[in-house]
């Protein structure tokens, strides 16, 4: 598949190291292979050169000139509702479950594995039985224990033995 993030000015990216880590900012201009550009005027990030190795690039791209002012970049920033568009967005969704996680005691750590364990032994049983209930070609399998059920049924009812297998 073709790349889809490029490195080109206006395109916005969360910084991965440092100081400035998970701050988004703009890349306003490619300085070489390795460095750009970068201002957050939104994220409280003045303008500086950045590497790109603490770069992620995001699918987002704001529409300024090549090498324009922090109150264009603003501007621009503002225009796109940026802020809004990030929440929305599942990236933004989990990092910050990682940064709650992060601040957990040992005790909330441990309910928290608690609950994984509880909720994987559900899924299991789960699979587990559609998996016998189910052969290999995807059609439904009878079990001797659906049959039992079926004859409890009728003795409830009140059919008898022989009518049923009619």
């Amino acid at each position: 598949m073709p790349f889809q993030r490029f490195v080109q000015t206006g395109r916005i990216a969360k910084c991965s190291a440092g100081p400035l880590k998970g701050r988004l900012v703009a890349i306003v201009d490619v300085i070489d292979q390795t460095r750009v550009l970068v201002d957050g005027p939104l994220t409280g990030v003045p303008r500086q050169e950045y590497r790109l190795n603490n770069l992620h690039l995001t699918k987002y791209r704001i529409k300024f000139p090549f090498t324009a002012p922090t109150r264009i970049v603003r501007k621009a920033w503002k225009d796109s509702d940026m802020k809004a568009q990030w929440k929305a967005s599942p990236w933004s969704a989990r990092s910050q479950n990682i940064c709650k996680r992060s601040h957990l005691n040992d005790y909330d750590r441990f309910k928290l594995r608690y609950a994984k364990r509880q909720r994987n032994k559900l899924l299991t049983v789960a699979f587990n039985t559609l998996k016998k209930r189910t052969k290999s070609d995807g059609t439904e399998r009878k079990l001797k224990k659906d049959k039992r059920e079926r004859i409890r049924e009728l003795k409830a009812q009140g059919v008898k033995k022989g009518a049923a297998k009619k």
